[in-house]
């Protein structure tokens, strides 16, 4: 085991009322201590870039990022070109966050507005393709970047370019459901980090692993409340739930010392919450943010 990275976390955006809504959702990040401000990237969800630029103007000390775009939506020149306007107009704040994406949208809906359904295959050949290119045209003050998958391939390529590592913890890479996945067990996502440390070799040291948290519940009734989010997790069995590494569920200190515990066992110290998921992740953090720092 390497030596332990001090926690991070981000919080991911999806939704605001209007512009004063957005600005105040991206300021309590800030003072509840989110190290990270993110946007998600699906269709029907404010678009990342113009969402972010208004984040940076009203905060000073997180970074931005994106969690994370999908690569089969960009053409890689155009994207590196936004991506290092953004990294030069927020002094050096951008984390690039890229994937090979899921579905946020239908199969006939993305065909009622000209878009594709990619494949697992193209999706991959798309994630590696925007990585490659994307590195190779950002200049300057070089951002974080940041890869999400699970499959072998999509970690694999992690492995080779990014700083940081997002495993999710989806019990499957089948591209065919819209929204979030089902969540699988903590020995599923123990393989897949296993998978990805021996892909690392001698980088391991150098990167973050980060994990996705869409369920934060703050409760003093842990079993009851895990019992609601069997549907989120079919195959895990009920008294497995709260070993499942999405779910945050209990006291602040529970939360904390499972916090510690998935850093211990998995390696993960950079945590991102999802915001306006499954539940209000972000508030709901503050308190165990400060028991962690």
């Amino acid at each position: 085991m390497t030596a332990m990275k001090p926690f991070r976390f981000g919080v991911a955006l999806s939704l605001a009322a209007d512009r004063r809504d957005w600005i105040e959702q991206c300021r309590t990040a800030e003072a509840i201590g989110f190290d990270t401000i993110a946007v998600i990237d699906h269709l029907g969800k404010p678009a990342p870039i113009p969402a972010l630029m208004l984040a940076a103007e009203h905060t000073s000390r997180p970074r931005i990022g994106t969690y994370v775009l999908d690569a089969t939506y960009y053409h890689p020149t155009l994207l590196a070109r936004d991506l290092n306007t953004m990294n030069q107009l927020t002094d050096g704040r951008l984390e690039v966050g890229i994937a090979p994406g899921r579905p946020s949208a239908t199969r006939e809906h993305l065909a009622e507005l000209g878009m594709p359904y990619p494949t697992g295959v193209e999706r991959a050949d798309a994630l590696e393709h925007a990585v490659k290119e994307v590195r190779r045209q950002l200049t300057g003050s070089l951002p974080p970047l940041l890869i999400g998958g699970r499959g072998d391939r999509a970690l694999r390529l992690a492995a080779k370019h990014a700083d940081i590592i997002a495993i999710t913890g989806s019990a499957s890479s089948r591209y065919g459901k819209v929204g979030l996945p089902a969540f699988a067990g903590a020995s599923v996502v123990a393989e897949r980090v296993a998978f990805a440390r021996a892909a690392l070799g001698p980088r391991l040291e150098q990167i973050e692993l980060n994990n996705e948290i869409p369920v934060v519940i703050v409760t003093r009734d842990r079993r009851a409340a895990l019992a609601k989010l069997q549907d989120f997790a079919p195959d895990v069995p009920q008294d497995e739930l709260g070993d499942v590494l999405g779910f945050l569920v209990g006291t602040p200190e529970q939360i904390a010392d499972k916090l510690r515990h998935n850093r211990e066992r998995y390696g993960f110290s950079y945590v991102t919450v999802l915001e306006g998921g499954v539940s209000g992740g972000m508030r709901a953090m503050a308190p165990v943010i400060e028991m962690l720092r």
